[in-house]
């Protein structure tokens, strides 16, 4: 039996402990975090595909592993993460949660036939000072979807996930949403525009039929503080539909883009939940003939 909360953990805690900090001024460290992606996922069984490029005088490589699905007609759901973090932050929420449920998700999967091909990339470069500009790794990555034609029904960014809490008050929100979610943070939260809100409504269906973790969606403007804030916004731009999962990052993790995101600070029960409930939604979506 797999143990997600166990095997969560040891990622982040190599990811954040033993190689720390992960970016272009760091190459040594970025490699050995895109190395420690592609091990895990060969030793799961799969086959792993690089997409090179440089950024800022450095060589960088976005990491895909792609699960085939039986229905090839129902296109493709995309899972992805970033695994640099910004400079004197050992990034174990952002993003060493999303890659850590990156990586147990297609553990999860190995050897099975979903419905929908899954396909899984581990992104390069999404902080700044590339966030925004063509340099970002999802740039890259999704321009090359677009210009080979992938249908992508849907792409889920995986981060900030780690921090959950039962406390009254311990979630907050961009302003006039408190109003309708709840005041505390032990929910994930899937955050899409409003284009992409029925899609997000399905895989909500999906995660809810079989977690066990409480769980919100909306579909918001793209202007709204943080919603776009991650690797899903140049998959809109482009015109996929795209979703992120998170714990909100800033609006309840205070660690956020700080030297104190840590290990020690998060909830691994939550975040193996949480995981858990995204493996099991990928493989059901599309298994009863109704597409993304």
């Amino acid at each position: 039996m797999i143990d997600t909360e166990a095997n969560v953990r040891a990622h982040i805690e190599a990811l954040a402990t033993t190689i720390g900090e992960r970016h272009v001024l760091r190459p040594q460290a970025l490699a050995a975090a895109a190395e420690y992606i592609a091990d895990t996922w060969q030793r799961q069984g799969h086959a792993v595909d690089r997409q090179d490029y440089e950024a800022a005088g450095q060589r960088c490589a976005n990491l895909v592993v792609t699960v085939p699905g039986s229905r090839p007609a129902a296109g493709i759901l995309l899972f992805g993460a970033h695994y640099d973090t910004i400079p004197d932050c050992p990034g174990a929420n952002d993003n060493g949660s999303g890659v850590a449920a990156l990586l147990e998700i297609a553990g999860q999967l190995a050897g099975t036939r979903p419905a929908m091909t899954v396909r899984l990339v581990a992104f390069v470069n999404e902080e700044p000072p590339f966030f925004g500009t063509a340099q970002q790794g999802s740039a890259v990555y999704a321009r090359a979807a677009r210009a080979r034609g992938d249908d992508i029904r849907l792409m889920i960014a995986l981060e900030t996930m780690g921090c959950y809490s039962d406390r009254p008050g311990s979630q907050r929100y961009p302003p006039l949403l408190r109003h309708f979610y709840p005041d505390r943070g032990d929910f994930l939260a899937l955050i899409g525009d409003l284009r992409s809100l029925p899609a997000v409504r399905r895989l909500a269906r999906a995660f809810r039929a079989h977690a066990d973790l409480p769980l919100e969606y909306a579909g918001l403007f793209r202007w709204i503080p943080g919603v776009g804030w991650s690797d899903h916004l140049p998959f809109w731009r482009l015109g996929y539909r795209a979703v992120m999962a998170t714990d909100t990052a800033f609006h309840r993790y205070r660690y956020y883009h700080t030297p104190q995101d840590t290990p020690d600070k998060l909830n691994f029960t939550g975040l193996a939940r949480a995981t858990q409930g995204l493996s099991a939604a990928a493989a059901a979506l599309g298994g009863d003939g109704r597409d993304l």
